[in-house]
């Protein structure tokens, strides 16, 4: 895990994932009479893929699971430990594909004028909306963002995603008024004299004066979905949204990768299906013969 750590710089919820998935497969080693990283063939590792199988483990888990030891053997392989792999080749069930959740332009400009623009919180979650789906964040990255990342005179944000990495974003217009409002008047009044030195230069507050959460902004989303008697949906939707809708306006597939930080274009492809669902709903719903 230290290497994990420091070699892949992985988020401390990726980290807390695959310790819990390493130590259960060493529970289940031990009961299979494995004294070692030696005796990890590729026998015992489908023996592995049937446990979990047969403990009714979705194929996403179970193929997050198995990933965690194929890495986990591969740093072994590297240091010398063990002469190869036995997870390389190890088959695992196919995670069924599903397609992202992505919410109506109009639905979305309407979630984003129900804060309250005369409310500190109010004028700090207008500002979030708009930037969760208006640049595409995620939430985690909204929730890093200092004051200094955002320059509403350029109408950019300096964003750091996956891996601590990097990336320029455009601001919209509703956006750049919603942080130059909220910076000016909202996030004062959030500010507090016991704010600890970290959090006084974060950019969303919460009501304590702290830095605002990933669980703060879930919350936030929920409260004002249920109030206009939405679906519950969660602060990626938006960041779905932002994508399908950039392709339906004819972006390019690349663009849109950049964009959203994805390391693979092959992680952005999805989108391209969700496009697709959307102009056959349209097709089917509007053409005669259809």
């Amino acid at each position: 895990m230290r290497a994990c750590e420091a070699e892949r710089d992985l988020s401390p919820h990726t980290l807390a994932a695959y310790r819990r998935d390493l130590d259960q497969f060493g529970d289940w080693l031990s009961r299979a009479g494995a004294r070692s990283i030696d005796d990890v063939d590729r026998l015992k590792l489908r023996r592995y893929v049937a446990f979990l199988a047969e403990r009714k483990l979705a194929r996403r888990s179970i193929a997050r699971k198995i990933s965690a030891v194929r890495s986990m053997l591969a740093w072994a392989v590297t240091h010398g430990l063990v002469e190869s792999n036995a997870a390389a080749d190890v088959p695992v069930p196919t995670p069924h594909r599903t397609l992202p959740k992505v919410m109506r332009a109009g639905d979305i400009a309407r979630l984003c004028e129900l804060p309250p623009g005369d409310e500190p919180a109010g004028q700090r979650d207008r500002a979030v909306l708009e930037l969760l789906y208006g640049s595409g964040l995620r939430v985690a990255e909204l929730c890093s963002l200092d004051v200094d990342d955002v320059d509403v005179g350029a109408a950019r944000l300096r964003v750091t995603g996956k891996g601590r990495k990097q990336r320029q974003l455009p601001m919209s217009e509703p956006a750049c008024r919603a942080v130059e409002r909220y910076v000016a008047g909202g996030r004062k009044e959030l500010l507090r004299p016991s704010t600890p030195a970290e959090a006084r230069h974060a950019l969303f507050l919460n009501s304590r004066g702290g830095r605002l959460g990933p669980r703060s902004v879930r919350s936030m989303l929920g409260r004002y979905l249920s109030a206009e008697g939405a679906a519950p949906v969660g602060p990626h939707a938006l960041r779905h949204s932002f994508a399908t809708h950039l392709l339906d306006g004819g972006a390019d597939l690349r663009v849109v990768q950049e964009l959203l930080g994805h390391a693979s274009l092959a992680t952005s492809q999805i989108y391209t299906h969700v496009s697709t669902e959307r102009l056959k709903a349209v097709y089917e719903r509007s053409h005669p013969r259809a």
